[in-house]
């Protein structure tokens, strides 16, 4: 920490489709604030409108950082994210300025800003490429049966995370929470979060996802396939999953949509989830609802 006293961060959090990314723009406005993303896909280079990535015009003038600093080859870590988002806070506060946590990755949140800490073991590579020629079905009912709670903070398809819970599980005989241990917490956060009805957000999302097909996300999903190929960080994240489905001729366009819709919504359930852990966040918030 730069000194005794801890220095001050706003953390804005919540379920995708909530609004934070206006809600955040605006108050570092009001603040003289400056934004890091805490969005583990927003850190990829060409992953624009799947993520529904803030273009420039949204940003309204606001630095944003930790957003297209990698390729999507990159696997960006926690651990990566965790030490380049505290440079940035440290250097915010430094000029004067007050730093605007903004994102829905509940594990960037946690261990960045909370009191985890990051599991102290080195990696175990045979056991990763022995565990890599599994599927993911494979992978998920290991680590439902090694540690149910880590299971929960697994999204589909991520067989990234599913091994690296596992090898944790493995090598430190711990279940992960307790793995990772505990920390002093470096910043004073005020922890804000954006949620809406279910019925609202789930309205919310559904409008999003027919925004990103007018978009061009189609087009967009084709440009990364032949870009990068069929690189996990692509195939496996929502959005580009279901409209690689869609290129392959295993879904029509509109069944890819409705199945973006639905696993977008199953995973904004597991965001609220995550973040309703945590005490101290301060909810219903609506951003853009208009007073009556």
């Amino acid at each position: 920490m730069m000194n005794q006293k801890k220095n001050k961060v706003i953390a804005v959090v919540g379920a995708t489709a909530s609004g934070k990314t206006a809600y955040a723009v605006e108050l570092a406005r009001r603040v003289n604030g400056e934004i890091i993303s805490a969005d583990s896909r927003l850190v990829y280079k060409g992953l624009d409108i799947g993520t529904a990535k803030p273009d420039m015009d949204e940003r309204f003038g606001i630095p944003h950082y930790m957003i297209d600093i990698v390729e999507p080859e990159v696997d960006y870590s926690v651990g990566l994210y965790a030490n380049e988002a505290r440079n940035i806070i440290e250097d915010i506060i430094s000029r004067g300025k007050t730093p605007v946590i903004a994102g829905g990755t509940g594990l960037y949140f946690r261990i960045l800003l909370e009191n985890y800490d990051l599991p102290k073991i080195n990696p175990d590579y045979e056991l990763r490429e022995t565990l890599s020629k599994l599927s993911f079905a494979e992978l998920y009912e290991m680590l439902v049966n090694l540690d149910a709670e880590a299971a929960k903070l697994v999204v589909q398809n991520d067989k990234r995370r599913a091994i690296r819970f596992i090898e944790i599980v493995k090598l430190t005989g711990s279940p992960v929470s307790e793995a990772r241990g505990l920390k002093e917490p470096e910043f004073e956060v005020e922890w804000i979060g954006l949620n809406y009805p279910r019925e609202e957000l789930y309205d919310r999302i559904n409008r999003r996802v027919d925004l990103m097909i007018e978009q061009g996300l189609v087009d967009e999903t084709k440009n990364l396939l032949a870009k990068h190929g069929r690189i996990n960080n692509i195939i496996n994240t929502i959005g580009y999953r279901e409209i690689t489905s869609y290129l392959d001729g295993e879904l029509t366009l509109e069944e890819a949509k409705d199945k973006l819709k639905q696993n977008t919504r199953n995973y904004a359930k597991r965001q609220l989830t995550w973040f309703r852990k945590n005490p101290d966040i301060k909810w219903n918030c609506y951003p853009d609802r208009k007073k009556k």
